[in-house]
């Protein structure tokens, strides 16, 4: 067997069809079929069930699988070390972002990185913690932005910096009045917040758990914009919660309106995940230490506690 034919069984593994898989590949379909046929041949076993619709993997093949995946990953390893050797830094980097970092941290380092790194061709996706996972672990991300820690078996993470948790309180609230907030202070029932899938709200909701807060099942008002968000705030209809870099672009009047927490701040801790593989860790290290230039003078907090961006159910 050669490794390409493991890459079709990969993809078929992935897109449980076979047409699908072939123009994943950019093969024929055909052709696709007949190295996964001479596979299962020589080793006179089935891979796939063809029965079932989507077609689904047997119980040998989903061993089989995984062992390809190591396989493919290792025979990759190959050329990433010849780059290493050289030291080479650059091909194609596919890097995910989760939405709620994606505006405010990509602009502060992408220019300086691809100055500094030309021959890198980053392919950059937005991307919510669950796709990037699943995208990591598939090889179809070389690494991630993301609010950590995930826990995640396969995946390893670098922290790149904390970033707290900001009030923004209108004029109307009963918090306005003072200086600094509690987590004691907020009123879950009154927060507005996120879509379901942001781990920024799944934060929100774990740190007033933590406090002992009452669980709501149904909230108000939720939006895909912390910029909504503010606005739906300012007309009164309760008060949201912003990480610190969001809150650097406001404008001077909204910017009255912020509260910061007193210590220790309630923060979220950002991360550089990838396949604990560290295929391509030249690039890794490479946007590692960029992004660490750009954000020293922004993110100054020391004294927080982290809130787990994962769903507590």
């Amino acid at each position: 067997m050669t490794i390409t034919q493991l890459k079709y069984v990969l993809a078929v593994a992935e897109h449980k069809n076979f047409t699908l898989a072939a123009e994943k590949c950019f093969v024929t379909q055909p052709t696709l079929s007949m190295q996964i046929q001479k596979i299962e041949e020589e080793l006179s076993i089935q891979i796939f069930d063809r029965s079932k619709k989507p077609i689904q993997l047997t119980d040998i093949g989903q061993k089989i699988v995984n062992q390809a995946k190591n396989i493919v990953n290792e025979a990759d390893r190959i050329q990433d070390i010849v780059e290493q050797q050289k030291g080479f830094i650059g091909g194609e980097f596919r890097l995910g972002i989760i939405p709620t970092i994606m505006p405010t941290l990509l602009p502060m380092f992408l220019n300086n990185f691809i100055k500094k790194y030309p021959k890198v061709k980053l392919i950059i996706e937005e991307l919510n913690t669950e796709e990037i996972i699943t995208k990591l672990n598939n090889g179809h991300l070389d690494a991630a932005i993301a609010a950590t820690p995930l826990m995640e078996e396969k995946i390893k993470e670098i922290v790149l910096y904390f970033e707290p948790f900001v009030a923004y309180i209108p004029e109307n609230h009963q918090n306005f009045q003072k200086e600094e907030i509690e987590v004691s202070d907020l009123n879950l029932d009154e927060i507005l917040l996120l879509q379901d899938g942001h781990c920024f709200r799944d934060g929100i909701l774990n740190l007033c758990k933590s406090q002992g807060k009452n669980e709501f099942n149904h909230f108000q008002i939720e939006s895909g914009s912390f910029e909504t968000l503010i606005k739906l705030a300012d007309e009164g209809l309760g008060t949201t919660l912003l990480p610190y870099l969001h809150t650097l672009d406001l404008k001077e009047s909204d910017k009255l309106k912020l509260r910061h927490f007193k210590e220790p701040k309630p923060a979220r801790e950002v991360s550089l995940i990838f396949p604990k593989s560290e295929l391509k860790i030249q690039i890794i290290d490479a946007l590692r230490s960029t992004i660490a230039g750009v954000i020293k003078g922004a993110i100054v907090f020391q004294n927080v506690q982290i809130v787990s961006p994962i769903q507590k159910k």
